[in-house]
């Protein structure tokens, strides 16, 4: 993947004032290259200590909480700070006021590479794996490929492309709500549940923010949406209604009529005039496990089809895809114990999607809990053994557990890997399996106990690794 050597050149605004606003890993990428593209940057952060991190790299800093917004041209705004919901931040309120164009840094990266495709994906679950996914494919295929956005690195520090090149650029609801004219050529929505839904003023809000990566596309353009759950199918039927777009719908366990979908693990591609095309047995593909992973992969053969990838360079990319980090990832099998990371499982329906996929699980859960309660999970119990409950959700997950699966409260993420080894070492002794699975699928948050779902799952891969017993995988990959 390409990052760039060089700032992106945001030069459309060079020699205007434009505020950038949360100083951040991407809105300090976006405050320098502004900088560096002779705009005149007005950068701010709440945090003072963020402040004077951005000022010791020679961004000029002035307070727009203050400041005199008539002279602003636009506001670069960090999608992570709320725009309408629950309660505007003044910052976004003054540039309203004054009729300032608010965008994030996606935006400016449409602008500044108009002769590159865009290539979005969004949804609830999912996304990060099939951007990667999709990325790899092209990369592998041969293509000029960037990848970024919500994944890894900043809009405005990936490189420059011509127009043989490609941004995969995966996108937060929160990103989508800051696109005011960006085009995504090739557009994937993975699947909608109730997620974030505070920042969106409820479920219809969060539906609209999604949608909104379709937004302007023409019938030279793709819409990739997945059908597994019924917002997903409303938003096919309304597109195609539209005929806007060339719209491909997919599926992970279903069959679907003039799309790409997975039926018995077997990909196919039913784009075409004849009959269904198997593509390649998902079984096979170890990096990619799990039903869920059965949507991904359908998603990225779609959007690499769109993007102009044989079906056999396709292939080739998914089985030499090594996975992602902390999205079910085996982080090392000691005495027999699978020990697997999937951090990244900050709701019910991801953490949903790791309980499906194995059998004898001892289930590290809890943090900082979203909406929604566990009742998605319940069809999944019985894969479960003990669950080992953490962070602030602890208390309430054991309530709704009480009945269905047995549970410790084990407080804090040591203590819990300790707990769940334990409990897995005693039912082997007792013949009860041959093995087990320590699964870390938080169905959570981590700000509770963790910066972010990285540093849980970097704790969590940390903590086994200082297990004593026989380390039946020396080295594991991610």
């Amino acid at each position: 993947m390409k990052v760039k050597d060089t700032m992106i050149d945001v030069r459309s605004l060079s020699g205007l004032p434009v505020a950038v606003f949360g100083l951040g890993r991407s809105g300090l990428a976006t405050a320098v290259a502004l900088g560096e593209s002779g705009a005149r940057v007005w950068a701010w952060d709440d945090d003072a200590n963020i402040r004077e991190r951005a000022a010791a790299q020679g961004v000029p800093l002035v307070d727009l909480e203050t400041c005199d917004w008539s002279k602003l041209v636009a506001l670069v705004f960090s999608p992570g700070i709320p725009l309408h919901h629950p309660t505007p931040h003044p910052v976004a309120k003054r540039a309203q006021a004054a009729g300032v164009e608010i965008m994030c840094d996606i935006e400016l990266l449409a602008r500044s590479q108009p002769q590159a495709t865009l290539l979005g994906i969004t949804g609830t679950n999912g996304k990060s794996t099939t951007t990667a996914l999709i990325g790899h494919i092209l990369e592998a295929a041969g293509s000029e490929v960037a990848v970024g956005g919500n994944l890894g690195v900043p809009a405005l520090e990936l490189e420059p492309l011509g127009t043989d090149g490609t941004y995969v650029l995966e996108m937060s609801s929160y990103q989508l709500d800051l696109v005011t004219s960006a085009v995504f050529d090739i557009a994937v929505m993975l699947n909608i549940s109730p997620d974030h839904l505070d920042r969106h003023g409820g479920m219809a809000g969060y539906i609209t923010a999604k949608k909104a990566i379709f937004r302007g596309q023409a019938k030279s353009q793709t819409a990739i949406i997945g059908i597994d759950d019924e917002h997903g199918r409303a938003m096919y039927d309304e597109l195609v209604a539209g005929n806007a777009q060339n719209v491909i719908p997919i599926s992970g366990h279903q069959v679907v009529s003039g799309g790409v979908y997975v039926s018995e693990s077997i990909l196919y591609d039913a784009t075409g005039d004849g009959p269904a095309v198997v593509v390649v047995d998902l079984a096979d593909l170890s990096s990619l496990p799990g039903k869920h992973n059965a949507q991904n992969a359908a998603a990225a053969y779609a959007a690499a089809r769109a993007a102009g990838v044989t079906a056999d360079a396709i292939v080739k990319g998914l089985n030499s895809f090594p996975g992602l980090a902390h999205r079910q990832e085996l982080v090392g099998v000691i005495d027999g114990i699978s020990y697997v990371n999937d951090s990244k499982a900050t709701n019910v329906d991801a953490a949903a999607r790791a309980l499906v996929c194995y059998g004898d699980i001892y289930w590290i859960a809890g943090g900082r809990a979203k909406d929604g309660g566990l009742n998605a999970l319940s069809e999944h119990y019985a894969n479960v053994r003990q669950a080992f409950l953490i962070g602030e959700a602890a208390n309430d997950m054991a309530k709704a557990l009480d009945g269905h699966v047995a549970w410790t409260i084990s407080t804090t993420l040591p203590g819990a890997v300790a707990d769940a080894r334990q409990a897995a070492l005693n039912d082997r002794s007792a013949n009860k399996h041959q093995g087990g699975v320590v699964l870390l699928s938080p169905a959570c948050a981590s700000f509770d106990q963790f910066k972010n779902f990285e540093a849980r799952g970097d704790a969590f891969r940390d903590i086994v690794a200082t297990l004593s017993g026989h380390h039946d995988m020396d080295e594991v990959g991610t």
